[in-house]
């Protein structure tokens, strides 16, 4: 029998059955299908864009500032988002992002439209779930097995 995975292959990624059956089982319950098609792509879009305003208010606020007091939040959100970049981790990614820009709203640390825009993007991110094209769909979906042809 061949195992065939239904989604985009990353060799180099192959995660082996001893290490990541614990963490493939809770994934796998977090989400049972990663969307492909073109809510796959959306997904793709959503976290592509979330990642890119994170990232620049990270770097923004490292130039902009002496402290890293007062950057702390949009570093840890931007480092949440190169996470969501990859699709690695999302559901944590996405909490992580909810949770800072909780904080960043309610001390007043920035702009509170982004703040929420960025809030209800992290939350539905970690709600829904990567989308077939991220490292996790890679790590922990669904494999198709099909009968070798002989």
């Amino acid at each position: 029998m061949i195992r065939k995975s239904s989604f985009v292959t990353f060799p180099s990624l192959q995660v082996p059955l001893r290490m990541g059956l614990i963490r493939r089982i809770f994934l796998q319950r977090l989400f049972s299908t990663f969307a492909e098609g073109w809510p796959g792509f959306g997904l793709l879009l959503q976290r592509v864009i979330t990642s890119a305003v994170l990232l620049y208010f990270g770097g923004t606020h490292l130039l902009e500032t002496t402290s890293l007091g007062p950057s702390l939040p949009y570093l840890v959100a931007a480092l949440a988002g190169m996470l969501l970049l990859l699709g690695l981790w999302t559901p944590l990614a996405g909490t992580v992002i909810a949770i800072i820009e909780v904080w960043i709203f309610l001390a007043h640390l920035g702009n509170p439209l982004v703040a929420i825009m960025l809030l209800s993007l992290g939350a539905t991110v970690a709600m829904i779930g990567p989308g077939v094209w991220s490292i996790d769909a890679q790590l922990y979906g669904r494999k198709h097995i099909e009968p070798s042809k002989q």
